[in-house]
């Protein structure tokens, strides 16, 4: 069993250290500095004392970095310079983009390094505990660290993906485009839905959303429903113009995934070509519109009175 240290204890972090500690590992210390990280701390490793980020590492075998993308490149850089990081330690990032290459200066002290990135959205809560059975771990490791890595995925109850050096970032553009720009799609509609007057968008969009999920995740493209596949011009063009009344931010979205759509219903021979070009000309249109009306809204002197 290890004793772990956690240099930011965010939704990820927190989360990660509590299930390895219910797995029976020691988590010794933890670093954070925001109310958000201190009251994670407090509820989900009760106990645990916090410190200063180097002394965390200094008094661990296994460090979880679980810090930001952008930081963490910085944050091996200076614990390494403080001769926090030593020989032999485990020194385990999370992020998605990076690999290995990003925990170099650890490394080259003879730490052995590993990335191990949860395919899974966190809520920061013990919610996320049991979410964590099942769920997929993208790893990278050297060849002397991969029985430990599968070991620590296996107690916290996922399942191991090996994704190599090179195709991390694909990797996890894969994740973002899905889940990430997923919420933003769904909101998007419940907006649109709450302004059609329905008094639960959520409710009326579950249980089409989710049979749709369910359906992709098995058929891909096969699973393609709609207007945009059945070349429905007409019924196209009255959704672009009710958006632009009613919630013109959309269109840009709206029209963006409708040519996506478009082109992947084309390759699978259920969108004719020539129809498939007057549904992409219709949509460039209408962005163009939204553009163009912009443009004059914020050219548009401002001619508020005041009130005195």
């Amino acid at each position: 069993m290890a004793r772990i240290g956690v240099v930011g204890a965010g939704r990820v972090g927190a989360v990660l250290s509590a299930a390895l500690r219910a797995a029976g590992h020691e988590v010794v210390a933890a670093a954070g500095d925001s109310p958000a990280s201190l009251h994670r701390i407090a509820t989900l490793l009760p106990g645990v004392g916090v410190a200063k980020p180097t002394d965390v590492a200094r008094a661990c075998d296994l460090l979880l970095l679980t810090v930001p993308d952008d930081m963490l490149s910085n944050v091996v850089t200076t614990l390494v310079g403080a001769g926090a990081i030593r020989e032999g330690q485990v020194v385990c990032h999370t992020s998605g983009r990076h690999g290995l290459a990003v925990l170099e200066p650890a490394t080259s002290i003879g730490a052995r390094p590993i990335a191990m990135h949860p395919a899974m959205t966190f809520t920061g809560t013990d919610l996320d505990l049991d979410r964590l059975a099942g769920c997929v771990f993208g790893m990278t490791a050297g060849v002397g660290e991969r029985a430990y890595a599968e070991s620590l995925v296996a107690d916290l109850g996922g399942i191991a993906l090996w994704v190599s050096e090179d195709k991390r970032t694909l990797y996890h553009a894969g994740l973002a485009h899905g889940a990430n720009h997923l919420v933003t799609l769904v909101s998007q509609a419940m907006e649109l839905l709450a302004a059609s007057g329905a008094e639960d968008p959520a409710a009326t969009l579950r249980p089409l959303l989710t049979a749709a999920l369910d359906n992709a995740l098995a058929s891909g493209d096969a699973a393609l429903t709609g207007p945009i596949v059945r070349g429905d011009v007409r019924t196209v063009q009255a959704h672009l113009d009710d958006i632009a009344e009613n919630a013109p931010a959309t269109i840009p979205s709206y029209v963006a995934m409708a040519k996506a759509t478009a082109d992947r219903a084309v390759l699978d021979g259920r969108l004719l070509p020539i129809r498939a070009a007057r549904l992409v000309r219709m949509l460039d249109e209408a962005l163009l519109r939204v553009g163009e009306t912009a443009s004059v809204m914020a050219r548009r002197p401002n001619t508020r009175s005041e009130t005195r």
